[in-house]
């Protein structure tokens, strides 16, 4: 699955234009490296992600099918750390 839409189904980023855009400016990486919208998620990848205030750091637990429902999304990733700055 695709990196942005899996950022969507998993509902760490609302919007997939907001997780293409996001991925696009360089606030996205995958086991410590930029990566592009289009990156093939696999399990155990480590994604970080990096806001107006802080930094996320994810672990992907699993690959959700398209249309994932709210109360399970989370079940594909786990948070592993967050950072705040200003």
């Amino acid at each position: 699955m695709r990196l942005d839409q899996f950022l969507k189904e998993s509902r760490i980023i609302k919007r997939r234009t907001l997780a293409k855009q996001m991925c696009d400016e360089g606030f996205v990486f995958v086991n410590g490296k930029q990566a592009k919208p289009s990156y093939e998620v696999k399990i155990g990848d480590e994604i970080e992600i990096y806001f107006k205030q802080k930094k996320m750091k994810y672990a992907v637990l699993g690959i959700p099918n398209k249309g994932t429902r709210k109360n399970i999304a989370s079940n594909y990733y786990t948070l592993i750390g967050e950072e705040y700055y200003e």
